[in-house]
């Protein structure tokens, strides 16, 4: 590796800029759907797809950005991503009807799937003391965390004061600064390359399978699990995603090497992980809606009411994830961490109607933000655990991956839970509600009990995160200026290789 570049700390501050960019969009634009829709005409049965069309762009060429991020270079491949996304956010500024909406939100997943990578690869080797890569990395994944409440505080500023437009343009701004910082100030190091000829198969393989299963879990939610389409989308998922790992194993140059997926630490991290975003995208989505339509908070309210939880999470990333990785086992903050933040979930069990924000929604925020920013500290330092700085971006894409899959599990099973458990209170309850008032407080409460049955799954899914970081992960404290590795190829890389995740839709 080569020496320490003086310009890291600034360097951070722009690749945490693109980040913060990618996260608030996810957000805003949810926000804003609902004017957007009624301006540009979209049906409610195509209303889904501003939001399907980027997750299905994003998710599926996640591992293809991660790979020419390895083989075209990282800052050449982050400033293209960031100019990319600007242009589509512009295109999407000016759309003048639905196919100018969706095609925007797909050019903005295809340009987000090669900047995710590439920032998260920067950023592993440009910092390699333990120390200094906890601290960036703490300050890293507090604001990528926390972008998402931003989001939904800006996103309704700019929709109530402005227009649902402003929630597309606000991201020019955002691509131009960090494009042009990262240009004259990012330097990558030399030789972290990986120059094999691309694998055609693998890529194919790999985007539809992805594409199939992000598309099947949003079918769901809206189609039912039994929709034929639906059933046919996770068989053919399934199928594709075979062929990709049997594919994997027998070319020479494999877009995925399988080792970066077979290591008993990587994997435990990637399972964790990925069922934690299960619960938080949960999570987001019901408080998001308790708090507007139950307690008749305004979007920009709502943005305010989540703070809480990103103080917490802020606190947990840099005061004791950041603090303690280099000290004591990885498994000893991310299993804790996990139970934590169970444990803010199962507060969360205990909505009513008319339950205080301050005496409960606040206090489970905390625990939960403390519980995940802890455990996603020492979590993104083992993500590419004895990898080859040539395998650094595809590994970082893997973590991607596993969080845009996570993320569309948890919003698809959750919601039907929640609906299921919403229609069964109703048909249990309808027959006493005999006027208009009480017809609308069973309504109220058929969804609080939607919301509440939802919530203990996800209490269920943190713990299963917690076990499986307790049990999977075996890795010592990452002091040094090297971390420790149980994998002998490698090994020398894992010190570079730190990752912090992508919390996008």
């Amino acid at each position: 590796m080569s020496e320490t570049d003086p310009r890291r700390w600034k360097a951070l501050i722009f690749i945490a800029l693109a980040q913060l960019m990618v996260v608030l969009d996810a957000t805003i634009v949810n926000i804003a759907l609902p004017s957007a829709q009624q301006d540009l005409g979209i049906s409610d049965g195509n209303r889904q797809w501003v939001i399907t069309a980027y997750a299905l762009a994003f998710g599926g060429l996640l591992l293809f950005g991660g790979r020419i991020a390895d083989l075209w270079g990282r800052k050449r491949t982050f400033v293209t991503g960031l100019i990319g996304f600007a242009a589509a956010s512009a295109l999407g500024g000016a759309a003048t009807g639905e196919a100018m909406m969706l095609g925007a939100r797909a050019l903005q997943g295809v340009f987000g799937a090669l900047l995710a990578p590439a920032a998260l690869s920067l950023l592993a080797v440009m910092f390699t003391d333990a120390k200094e890569r906890a601290k960036a990395f703490g300050i890293y994944g507090a604001i990528a965390g926390g972008g998402g409440a931003v989001g939904l505080i800006l996103g309704g500023f700019l929709t109530e004061y402005l227009n649902w437009r402003w929630t597309f343009f606000v991201n020019i701004p955002f691509a131009i600064i960090a494009a042009l910082g990262a240009y004259f100030v990012i330097r990558e190091p030399a030789g972290a390359r990986n120059r094999s000829p691309l694998d055609i198969p693998g890529v194919i393989l790999s985007t539809l399978g992805l594409v199939a299963l992000v598309y099947g879990f949003t079918r769901a939610e809206s189609a039912g699990w039994s929709d034929s389409l639906t059933i046919g989308m996770f068989v053919g998922s399934a199928v594709l995603l075979a062929a990709f790992v049997f594919t994997e194993a027998r070319v020479k140059s494999p877009l995925l090497p399988l080792r970066v997926l077979t290591e008993r630490n990587r994997g435990g991290v990637y399972l964790s992980l990925g069922l934690a975003i299960i619960a938080m995208f949960g999570l987001f989505l019901f408080l998001t809606y308790y708090l507007q339509i139950v307690k008749g908070f305004s979007p920009v309210k709502t943005g305010f009411a989540f703070l809480p939880m990103i103080v917490g999470m802020i606190t947990g990333s840099t005061q004791i994830g950041a603090r303690l990785m280099t000290r004591v086992p990885p498994r000893l903050l991310m299993g804790p961490g996990f139970v934590v933040a169970a444990v803010g979930m199962l507060l969360l069990t205990q909505l009513e109607i008319d339950t205080s924000y301050a005496g409960l929604i606040l206090p489970a925020q905390l625990l939960l933000g403390l519980g995940m920013g802890t455990a996603f500290m020492p979590a993104m330092s083992l993500a590419t655990h004895g990898v080859e700085p040539r395998d650094s971006g595809v590994a970082s894409a893997m973590v991607n991956t596993s969080q845009q899959v996570g993320g569309a599990i948890g919003t698809a099973l959750l919601n039907t839970i929640a609906a299921s458990a919403t229609t069964a209170y109703i048909a249990d309850h309808a027959a006493g509600a005999t006027n208009p008032a009480a017809q609308k407080l069973v309504q109220a409460q058929a969804m609080v009990e939607g919301y509440t049955s939802a919530i203990w799954w996800a209490v269920g899914i943190l713990a299963a995160a917690a076990a499986i970081a307790f049990t999977l992960i075996t890795t010592g404290a990452q002091s040094g200026s090297s971390a420790a590795s149980g994998d002998s190829e490698g090994a020398e890389g894992v010190a570079d290789e730190v990752r912090i995740p992508v919390v996008a839709h």
